[in-house]
């Protein structure tokens, strides 16, 4: 993996706010069984805090980084979230002093060899690490469905970064150099109207590498296929998505 970071959400940081599916309660209910409520867990490329925000209730401190400062600007401000911009592999915390560090949606983006020894230099001993991603979404409605996935895979599908095919595979094709713990399964869903799912797409990575390279956006002819299937345009439609869960302890790093 190239060591440059590559910025490919500053331009919507305000959109992520509004339009990104949020993880299932049950995920953090998991995690904070995995290390002691005093714990200090590092949020890794926290966006603008999205899971952030979730693990604050359950520990007494949680420092979030991002190299994005558009993404930190954005993000939720909370008592006991300390946030600060950074790159996952240089984050400026003392060694052996992270509990647990969660990584969402992001770990596909990072050089591997160096976050991981940043990982196993901050780590306490028996530390964990959790990192996560979720797949392309199924939406209720075959109609709807296949016109949001031709999306996905026709019309914006050249302009996804390379690192989408990791996410794509669940993961599981990513180096985990850790003792590996298996987490239950967990499932994220909404209920969106169709603004809210155009909207979603709006913050994807490859919708605004199409805008940049086209010059037009590719959300118009697509809400306009979609309104005709969708029905009442204030009305929900169930969305779906996969998520991947990677666990691992420090300890017995291979």
């Amino acid at each position: 993996m190239s060591q440059q970071f590559h910025d490919h959400f500053s331009g919507v940081a305000n959109r992520y706010a509004d339009f990104r599916p949020h993880y299932p309660a049950a995920l953090f209910d998991y995690l904070a069984a995995l290390a002691p409520q005093s714990s200090v867990v590092w949020d890794c490329a926290c966006g603008n805090g999205q899971a952030t925000i979730d693990l604050a209730p359950y520990f007494d401190k949680v420092i979030a980084t991002d190299a994005s400062r558009e993404q930190i600007a954005s993000a939720t401000p909370h008592p006991k979230i300390e946030y600060r911009v950074a790159p996952a592999e240089q984050s400026g915390l003392p060694d052996k002093s992270i509990a647990l560090i969660t990584v969402a949606q992001a770990l596909h983006w990072f050089d591997f060899d160096r976050f991981y020894a940043e990982v196993k230099r901050v780590l306490i001993p028996n530390g964990v690490i959790a990192v996560w991603a979720y797949g392309i979404n199924t939406v209720e409605g075959d109609e709807v469905n296949q016109l949001a996935y031709k999306f996905y895979a026709e019309t914006v599908g050249p302009y996804w970064p390379p690192e989408r095919k990791l996410v794509e595979d669940g993961y599981r094709t990513i180096p985990f150099p850790f003792a590996n713990i298996t987490p239950p399964a967990f499932r994220m869903e909404a209920h969106w109207t169709l603004e809210q799912l155009l909207g979603y797409f709006s913050t994807w990575s490859a919708t605004n590498r199409y805008i940049k390279a086209n010059g037009r956006n590719p959300l118009e002819p697509l809400a306009s296929d979609l309104k005709r299937v969708w029905g009442d345009k204030d009305s929900a439609r169930l969305i779906a998505w996969p998520l991947t869960i990677r666990l691992g302890r420090v300890a017995d790093a291979r």
